[in-house]
């Protein structure tokens, strides 16, 4: 199996683990000294890495969506993170905690 085929097929590291290397490319990638071919190398890990991490992230918004689907009989009411808290009663656009 060629070597590109062969990282394609190896597991994702966890969540949190893929998240710190991805956040470390970044900044490898930022600092501007790597070489072009180190550049492309670090580009390419870091975007398996974000495609996993999408996934994962997906799977698991999925995964709460069934659970407050289970709740009862109300239909579920989702709605993404960056909205509503405006809304909220004594809303100052902030997390309530």
């Amino acid at each position: 199996m060629p070597p590109e085929r062969k990282a394609d097929t190896q597991a994702m590291p966890p969540f949190e683990e893929a998240l710190g290397r991805l956040e470390a490319i970044v900044e490898d990638l930022e600092g501007g000294e790597l070489t072009l071919e180190e550049s492309i190398a670090r580009y390419e890990e870091g975007m398996k890495l974000s495609r996993g991490l999408a996934k994962t992230l997906d799977e698991a918004e999925k995964r709460i969506e069934k659970l407050v689907e289970g709740r009862g009989a109300e239909p579920p009411a989702t709605r993404p993170m960056d909205e509503g808290f405006e809304d909220e009663p004594g809303g100052s656009g902030e997390l309530p905690f």
